[in-house]
């Protein structure tokens, strides 16, 4: 049941994020969020190191409830409902963090199985069966009974992924993907996000300052300032490279060396020229 307090989100939003102040105690960590995930975007939270980008994801995922605001998956405000109703919206939802977080008891094959295990009535046949699937979608069906430990961080990330997709989710969310990872490899794992989105319909959002990736595969997003602490510019990356107003924002996605204000810039929230 969505909150009459909350907004409704855009037309073709699968996800949208409305007036969210994130907090620990007294330390506010982003204030005032709105914005919008169209249906089959990748969609970039952008921003330098500290400013929140993965807090602001956990609260997306359901992870950490906001001081304020709400999130809504098509129109259904998540922390609005009943524990099992956040639970059945969660299983909607895929996540690859940053250091893959497989067990590193299990192999890749029970490791992507587990959520079919927990959430699924499918018997071991089964669910054998699309365990492979999902790791063939990554490229990883050879590793299905290694360790974690035998595999590279770019395996890792796969695995990750392929446990991800296991309950065919709608949203696929990724933190830092890019991070430990050569740019060949880097490169690889682009690709296959881009795959997803246009082979399985995902919608994607991704949270990460590594710039190639960002202009590769994204085609909106927001730009989280450290100092204003909110959203300070929206849109692609390429965009806001290209056309941002605020000084801060483009230095940033130009790589260029600048001083900026602490307080950052009001000129992003007229997003672009």
């Amino acid at each position: 049941m969505t909150n009459p307090r909350l907004a409704t989100a855009g037309d073709n939003a699968l996800l949208s994020v409305r007036g969210v102040t994130l907090a620990f105690g007294p330390k506010v960590i982003q204030h005032d969020l709105s914005f919008d995930v169209r249906r089959g975007s990748i969609f970039a939270v952008m921003g330098g190191s500290g400013c929140g980008k993965s807090t602001v994801l956990k609260c997306m995922i359901g992870l950490l409830r906001p001081r304020v605001g709400g999130i809504l998956v098509q129109n259904e405000d998540y922390w609005g409902g009943t524990e099992a109703r956040r639970t059945a919206i969660g299983r909607r939802f895929g996540v690859l963090f940053q250091s893959a977080a497989l067990w590193s008891a299990l192999t890749v094959g029970e490791n992507v199985a587990l959520p079919m295990q927990m959430f699924t009535r499918l018997d071991p046949a089964t669910i054998r069966r699309m365990v492979r699937l999902k790791l063939g979608l990554v490229g990883m069906e050879a590793a299905i009974d290694q360790l974690p430990s035998e595999l590279s961080g770019g395996m890792r990330k796969r695995a990750g992924l392929a446990r991800a997709l296991a309950l065919d989710p709608d949203v696929l969310f990724f933190d830092e993907p890019s991070a430990g990872l050569d740019p060949i490899t880097s490169s690889r794992l682009d690709d296959l996000i881009l795959n997803l989105r246009d082979g399985l319909g995902a919608t994607i959002v991704i949270v990460s300052h590594e710039l190639p990736s960002l202009f590769a595969i994204a085609d909106d997003g927001v730009f989280l300032d450290a100092g204003t602490k909110t959203v300070i510019a929206h849109g692609s990356p390429s965009a806001l490279r290209d056309r941002c107003r605020d000084p801060q924002v483009a230095a940033f996605m130009r790589r260029e060396r600048r001083e900026v204000s602490a307080v950052g810039s009001a000129a992003g929230r007229d997003l672009l020229a």
